[in-house]
C-alpha cells in the first residue's frame, strides 16, 4: 500500500510540474504576441526572447517528470 501511495505521490508532483510549464509557456507566448501588435518592427528580437523563455520552462517540466519518477 505505502508503495502505491508512493507512485501516486510522484505523478501528482511530475503532473504539478508539467502544468506550471504549460502555462509559464502559454503566458510566454501570450505576451509575445501582444508584444509583435503593439511593436512589429521588432518581431525578430521578441521571437528570440520567446523562444529561451519557452525553452527554460520546458526545461522545468523535464526535471519535474525525470527526477520525481526515478526508474527502479
Amino acid at each position: 500500500m505505502i508503495e502505491v501511495i508512493a507512485e501516486i505521490t510522484g505523478s501528482i508532483q511530475g503532473a504539478l510540474g508539467c502544468l506550471g510549464a504549460a502555462i509559464g509557456v502559454g503566458l510566454v507566448g501570450a505576451k509575445a504576441a501582444e508584444s509583435v501588435g503593439r511593436n512589429p518592427g521588432a518581431s525578430g528580437k521578441i521571437l528570440v526572447q520567446a523562444i529561451i523563455g519557452m525553452a527554460l520552462a520546458e526545461g522545468v517540466a523535464f526535471f519535474a517528470i525525470f527526477l520525481n519518477n526515478p526508474v527502479g
